[in-house]
């Protein structure tokens, strides 16, 4: 029977059915999943990543265009054949086959069959370099799309950490706010004691209720934010529909030994961006060069088999070979204009390469600063943690020897819980500000 205000003894009831309603859901459906280590999560996401398989396709497309390029250097080889069955007549011109200005030929519906049969080859011989430097252009874009792959591929992989690490952090604040409730739980059966035996009032006893049921409603907030972060994990694995078990707990404190200056030699040796944009600034060095090689004449070879006749018995072949030469002389300033839009197209790679550069430093000190600070705090957090389980001791006996305060007792546990959370949010601040560190600096793991 409740002695005290039935307001908060419904408040209390209605948290106890919440609570035991999701243990009870969560106990229906039992986690079958098998154990989920970081690599294992890594080696799915880079396997099933579906930003991942369209940089395959990127990459793969870019292939396709070398070899597109590369054609155009080549012997090109062709076999015609035609049917055509027509009339001959001919209007007459003055001073042409012997006819006068009066005489017209009389149109006639007979007509006559004819066969074609040949085979042609042509061939490039020279064009300055031209073709060359279109090749070149796009094995340069084939090696920029590959580093372009290989970005998105650290970006899966980090999306990946920071998601294994989510999950971690909000499975151990859950167990934090499982441990509050079971304590506060222990202390109301205390005060209830206390309060039958007269030596507290029915304040203590109220105090230690709405604690226990605002503790119990941040464990329902902690639980339903582990289910996000482990959906949050598997769209990171790109297997949304994955359910998400047990997982290897990696978010202890490892310290990372490096230097600033060290960080970024390695990150402006190693990001894939810049990579990405060396490749791209060298295709587009061969563009503008393809582009001047167009005011240059280009030779080509020729030769022709054919097989002509009105009748397929009757026909009669004849061939033919021979050299052409092409010499541009007024395009209407395409080609200046091409080569001006070449040149204006290095000179904003050539911005952006370095704009990305100081992109990469800035990265590279954020996540540096970010990582030292967030070893302090793992280093803080753990002292504070014990402080908090000392002054809950001493807040504890003191309330229990009559001289302390509801007040004191509450704070204290509060004081306590929010240190335990603060170490799990530094701990998952550090793994995260580390793999954050190693992305910038672009290592592959």
């Amino acid at each position: 029977m409740c002695r005290i205000d039935p307001r908060i003894c419904g408040l209390v009831l209605f948290s106890m059915v919440v609570v035991s309603s999701g243990a009870a859901f969560a106990e229906d459906q039992p986690d079958t999943a098998p154990r989920l280590t970081l690599q294992e999560a890594i080696t799915i996401a880079l396997g099933r990543h579906p930003t991942l398989i369209a940089a395959q396709g990127t990459v793969q497309a870019q292939t396709a265009r070398v070899g597109e390029t590369r054609s155009n250097a080549l012997p090109q080889f062709n076999l015609t054949s035609s049917y055509t069955r027509t009339t001959s007549n001919a209007t007459a011109l003055p001073g042409i086959g012997g006819f006068n200005v009066t005489t017209t030929p009389s149109p006639s519906n007979e007509s006559f069959d004819s066969y074609f049969a040949g085979a042609s080859l042509q061939q490039l011989l020279y064009d300055f370099g031209k073709t060359s430097a279109q090749i070149n252009t796009a094995k340069k874009s084939l090696e920029a799309s590959q580093w372009d792959k290989e970005t998105s591929r650290q970006g899966v992989v980090f999306n990946v950490r920071s998601s294994y690490f989510g999950v971690l952090k909000a499975r151990r604040l859950v167990q934090v706010d499982e441990e509050t409730v079971t304590q506060l739980a222990e202390h109301l059966q205390q005060v209830e004691g206390f309060y039958q035996a007269g030596t507290r009032t029915k304040y203590d006893v109220t105090t230690a209720q709405v604690d226990l049921t605002n503790a119990r409603l941040n464990l329902i907030t902690a639980r339903n934010g582990a289910e996000v972060a482990r959906v949050t994990l598997a769209n990171a694995m790109g297997v949304p529909d994955q359910p998400i078990g047990e997982l290897e707990d990696v978010l202890g404190f490892e310290k990372v030994e490096i230097t600033l200056d060290e960080a970024i030699k390695e990150g402006l040796a190693h990001r894939p961006e810049l990579q990405s944009f060396s490749a791209q600034r060298l295709a587009q060095e061969a563009s503008v060069t393809a582009a001047v090689r167009t005011y240059f004449p280009t030779l080509s070879g020729t030769a022709d088999y054919t097989y002509r006749g009105e009748q397929v018995s009757s026909m009669v072949w004849n061939w033919s070979a021979g050299v052409n030469l092409t010499i541009p002389l007024f395009s209407g300033y395409l080609t200046k204009s091409q080569v001006a839009e070449a040149r204006a197209n290095l000179d904003v790679l050539n911005a952006n390469e370095e704009a990305l550069r100081q992109a990469i430093l800035l990265d590279i000190r954020q996540a540096y600063l970010n990582l030292t600070e967030a070893e302090e705090r793992v280093h803080t957090s753990e002292l504070v943690v014990r402080q908090a389980e000392e002054n809950l001791a001493l807040a504890d006996g003191r309330f229990q020897a009559g001289v302390g305060t509801s007040v004191e007792r509450t704070d204290a546990q509060v004081q306590l819980t929010n240190a335990k959370t603060s170490q799990v949010q530094a701990l998952y601040d550090y793994r995260v500000d580390r793999a954050q560190l190693e992305k910038a600096m672009g290592r592959e793991e």
